[in-house]
């Protein structure tokens, strides 16, 4: 991988437990490592300069879904830009930013034009992992991989290292199984394994990819079929963050120190968990979309406590 500096680049839960540790979110996390332990800190909470940042912070966006322009959102590059515009207005520029992918609606290219040319005005370091809406071309991933990939290994996995910590960038949206799981294949996960083998136990472990690597609510694809080979691979550290977008809500959980993070889209919401005959956009009252596109605060304990979460809306 280039530096970041220049890269462009098991449980199960119910349903009433996916609804109970569910709570919307917003546009944009704001990431902040003390101590080698990540948190997150709503981006309106640190636009206020409420809580200062820590020495190193990050962000997280995810789902921008460029081109989609149906009732759910007739403007989902519209919403993507408000986001650019409060990480420009940050007070302490983040080091990078994470996507988790459905960067683009149909993998068009006019979409991965579009979508670069608002995520430069960031005007920080970008990493990339693909949803499945960024491999629907002929080209079996390739015009994402030209744009957002450069540099990794496979279908656009790859791992980097800053202040200590080691971040992982995972693609678990080829060859999905049965009801749209994700899947990592064997191949991903010996790299996976080799990635790891060196570091030390105490080092904090930071993972990313597009589709949860727990199981949310497979009847509806949220989950991944060999996402507990990763957990395994990963139990042995004292500190493991994983991010994952796709479900277009927060959903939370801790396991020993695994701390499990959904992001919100910055394009649409979906249904919650079981509410509905199917995922998909789901369009809410008029007025009301950036009250859906809130924001949230989160403080990650690692351990056995469950992550702190404030939620706190764009509008309303």
């Amino acid at each position: 991988m280039q530096d970041p500096e220049s890269h462009h680049p098991p449980g199960t839960l119910s349903r009433r437990g996916a609804l109970e540790c569910m709570t919307w979110a917003g546009t944009g996390l704001l990431w902040s490592l003390g101590g080698g332990l990540p948190r997150a800190v709503g981006l309106t909470r640190a636009l206020a300069a409420e809580e200062p940042p820590a020495p190193f912070t990050f962000l997280q966006i995810s789902d921008s879904h460029v081109g989609f322009n149906k009732p759910a959102n007739p403007d989902a590059s519209g919403t993507l830009r408000e986001a650019v515009a409060m990480i420009r207005q940050l007070p302490e520029k983040p080091a990078f930013i994470i996507h988790t992918g459905d960067i683009s609606h149909l993998s068009k290219e006019q979409e991965f034009d579009d979508a670069d040319q608002i995520l430069r005005d960031t005007g920080v370091p970008l990493f990339f992992v693909p949803g499945e809406h960024d491999l629907l071309d002929d080209d079996q991933g390739r015009s994402y991989r030209d744009r957002f990939g450069r540099g990794t290994r496979g279908a656009g996995w790859y791992s980097f290292d800053r202040e200590g910590v080691h971040f992982i960038g995972l693609v678990n949206v080829v060859d999905l199984k049965a009801g749209g799981l994700g899947n990592l294949g064997t191949d991903q996960l010996a790299w996976l394994e080799r990635d790891v083998a060196g570091l030390s136990a105490s080092t904090p472990v930071v993972v990313f990819a597009h589709i949860p690597l727990w199981t949310v609510y497979p009847e509806w694809g949220w989950g991944t079929q060999d996402g507990a080979r990763v957990l395994a691979c990963l139990r042995r550290f004292g500190s493991v963050t994983v991010l994952n977008g796709h479900i277009h809500q927060i959903i939370q959980k801790v396991e020993g120190n695994v701390s499990f993070h959904t992001a919100r889209s910055t394009a649409f919401p979906q249904p919650a968990p079981g509410t509905a005959s199917s995922p998909g956009p789901m369009k809410v009252p008029a007025g009301e979309l950036r009250k859906v596109l809130g924001i949230t605060r989160l403080n990650l304990i690692h351990g056995r406590e469950p992550l702190a979460i404030i939620d706190t809306p764009l509008a309303g």
